[in-house]
């Protein structure tokens, strides 16, 4: 099996698909970009968290068209706009960037127990941490 079929098979058996739009979306980015050379197990994370909503998988498509068309080897650029993203937003939103930064730096993220973010943003922060999780594990 190809890391994709893999990778579709893995998250499924965890559940962590809020509902079949989520997955539909992200099953797209999976099979438009996953051969890329930019194309990494921290940016299946990213992945994953934008196409939560219509919105973040808009955003997701625009970076990575750009990305395409400018030969990018690596997901430097797209760091840089999520780290200009995050300083634009506040409350959950912010957590999420920084979370999707964390997953293309390749380093643990952790919310902070005080952080003032409500019910449904920590809801996907959990789910894109288990998400992650599958996708980190031996069988991807």
């Amino acid at each position: 099996m190809s890391f994709k079929e893999d990778c579709m098979r893995t998250l499924d058996e965890a559940g962590v698909f809020e509902n079949s739009g989520h997955r539909t979306r992200f099953k797209e980015l999976l099979d438009c970009y996953a051969d890329y050379p930019f194309f990494s197990k921290g940016l299946c994370k990213c992945m994953y968290l934008s196409a939560w909503d219509e919105e973040h998988f808009a955003l997701m498509l625009e970076i990575l068209t750009e990305l395409t068309l400018g030969k990018e080897r690596d997901t430097g650029e797209m760091r840089m706009q999520g780290e200009r993203l995050a300083e634009e937003k506040t409350g959950g939103e912010y957590y999420v960037f920084q979370l999707s930064n964390a997953f293309l730096d390749g380093r643990e993220f952790r919310l902070e127990e005080n952080a003032s973010i409500g019910p449904e943003h920590r809801h996907i922060i959990g789910q894109a941490l288990l998400a992650a999780e599958r996708i980190d594990s031996d069988t991807l």
